[in-house]
């Protein structure tokens, strides 16, 4: 059985449980991108378990936006194989996920409109998750999966518009009519508003490194870089929680963003681990800590204690944060870590966390897009000498100035 019958059957649902398991089963070698290899050839390098066996969950859908594309993200609860094919009557793009179901929650949304044209995702018999695209509904597309959250990333740009025809030489012109008068109307935001964020500063000194490094000067050094990165962009106004070495309170940090009316807040900070070995980058958005390490990191930024810095967050979430802002904060926690590892590591050995959730007392109060950036670990003696050298601040500004950009580029409409 070739790949064109699994795909066909993304579509076309078989309800015969024994093909669908050969359909399955004849793909491997697609899968494995040794399409002239027997299947009895070689042996199985790895000997497959419960856990590799059971299928990938699609967890959630996300849409972004713009004038130039429509971007959908698959959440998945770890790395999945895809499978592309066109398809005829009608013609169509399937990018399928095999040996994958979809949570409830996704299958609502895949059902009830929050998926948008020209997507189509829907749970086949076969066990599978398969993306159509119509090829009138786009003019480009790319797939492509990301790690550290794994996810499948769909990126369609729109048809060329067809123009009005020319006016013939027999069409009269139309006559310009005099405007209505309008009420006024107030002027439009014309700018994005990033705030910044350097954390501690002043009596709290942060983290503190063998050599006596602290965090407050480190995070006050990237975050004045980042604004002279940013100041530099069109339309962009950039403002900090603090700009010298000043004590400032976190409730006051998130009064401040939101006061402003800010797009986007950026907060800056330095980690710390028992274990020296211990270094590498993350970067957090709001929500449930997923481990104790990630409950750890919080308590010690918020400077609450652990017994009571993650107690009832799901209580309080839903009066400040919407589903917008949760996604958009999820997009640019990813779009500032990968800034981060593209333009670090061809200077720096960079060891990637990843992202997580946890939840920070300035990522919770602020009613922006919010994200955590903890740019390295000062308990490490070979990253605190590098936050010692002006050029690793630089760096670091200038990947979180790219992740930023990134994020703007892809989110051109209003944010908030």
């Amino acid at each position: 059985m070739s790949l064109a019958v699994l795909l066909c059957c993304a579509i076309f649902p078989l309800t015969d449980a024994t093909s669908i398991q050969a359909a399955w089963a004849a793909s491997a070698v697609d899968r494995d991108h040794h399409p002239r290899a027997s299947t009895h050839s070689k042996k199985p390098r790895v000997k497959a378990t419960t856990a590799s066996l059971a299928p990938v969950t699609v967890h959630d859908f996300r849409v972004m936006t713009s004038p130039e594309k429509t971007r959908l993200v698959l959440d998945l609860d770890r790395h999945a194989k895809v499978i592309e094919q066109r398809a005829n009557n009608p013609s169509r793009v399937v990018i399928a996920l095999p040996n994958a179901s979809m949570s409830q929650s996704a299958r609502i949304k895949a059902t009830d409109g929050t998926v948008p044209s020209p997507f189509m995702v829907t749970q086949t018999a076969t066990h599978a998750v398969a993306v159509s695209l119509p090829t009138t509904a786009f003019r480009t597309y790319k797939q492509f999966t990301l790690s550290n959250p794994p996810r499948l990333v769909v990126d369609v740009t729109p048809p060329v518009e067809q123009g009005r025809p020319p006016m013939t030489a027999q069409e009269p012109l139309p006559i310009p009519s005099p405007p209505a008068i309008q009420p006024v109307a107030p002027p439009a935001k014309g700018y994005k508003t990033i705030v910044i964020d350097p954390g501690h500063g002043g009596k709290d000194t942060g983290a503190r490194g063998l050599r006596h490094t602290e965090e407050k000067d480190i995070t006050l050094k990237v975050g004045l870089k980042l604004r002279e990165l940013l100041s530099k962009r069109p339309g962009v106004r950039v403002l900090m929680t603090r700009n010298r070495d000043v004590f400032v309170d976190l409730e006051d940090r998130a009064k401040f963003a939101n006061r402003n009316e800010a797009d986007l807040f950026v907060s800056i900070h330095v980690n710390s681990h028992p274990s020296r070995s211990v270094k590498g980058i993350e970067i957090y958005h709001f929500g449930e800590a997923k481990d104790q390490r990630a409950l750890e990191v919080a308590a010690r930024e918020n400077g609450t204690p652990l017994s009571s810095t993650g107690v009832g967050w799901e209580y309080l979430v839903a009066d400040l944060l919407t589903t917008k802002k949760i996604e958009a904060s999820l997009e640019l926690a990813w779009t500032a870590k990968e800034a981060l590892v593209t333009h670090m590591n061809g200077h720096y050995a960079v060891n990637d966390h990843g992202v997580k959730t946890a939840p920070f007392y300035v990522l919770r109060f602020t009613s922006m897009p919010s994200i955590l950036a903890e740019i390295a670990y000062i308990s490490n003696p070979a990253e605190e000498d590098l936050l010692r050298k002006p050029t690793f601040v630089r760096d670091v500004a200038q990947s979180l100035f790219q992740g930023v950009n990134s994020f703007l580029a892809n989110n051109k409409s209003d944010i908030r």
